[in-house]
């Protein structure tokens, strides 16, 4: 069973589970705008995957007698100088999601919720991953500049990401 401060933490990251997807929906958008369908591709997948991790979110509080309690969703942004722009805030929005998911740990451990902190585990290192994709983004927009053959080859390159649910998903 739950304690009530671990539902509370666990809904909350459920909302910013949510929001990471609009705001890598809202990115995809931008990504349309201009023109850059691999780009767009990509964050679609980003999109289903911060899909998927609210709704691991959900389930775990469901399977552990919590309430699940939606609240709503902030607005994100929807423009952004750059893809190179875009993908720094991603890199930003990553950090702080990967300190959220550090929190909730922290919150496990000193509740002695043993249950939650196996279930964080996974995205501990889930994190991981996300940081290094959208840090290695970042670096290669660094060094293409302003060159429109560089970015039309990372587009093409991003384009091939497809989504693939987790076989061993928490």
């Amino acid at each position: 069973m739950l304690k009530k401060k671990m539902v509370k933490a666990l809904n909350d990251q459920v909302n910013a589970e949510m929001f990471s997807s609009y705001l890598y929906l809202s990115m995809e958008a931008y990504f349309q705008s201009i023109s850059l369908k691999g780009f767009a591709a990509w964050m679609r997948v980003q999109v289903q995957e911060e899909l998927m991790h609210g709704m691991k979110f959900y389930d775990f509080i469901n399977e552990r007698g919590g309430k699940v309690t939606l609240e709503a969703i902030a607005k994100p942004e929807s423009t952004w100088a750059s893809p190179l722009a875009a993908f720094e805030a991603i890199l930003k929005h990553e950090e702080h999601v990967t300190s959220l998911i550090n929190n909730l740990v922290d919150l496990a451990i000193s509740e002695k919720d043993h249950a939650s902190n196996n279930f964080l585990q996974w995205f501990v290192g889930e994190q991981v991953e996300e940081e290094a994709s959208a840090s290695e983004i970042v670096e290669k927009l660094k060094l293409i500049k302003d060159n429109p053959s560089g970015l039309f080859m990372v587009d093409a390159e991003l384009g091939k990401r497809v989504f693939t649910m987790p076989v061993a998903a928490a």
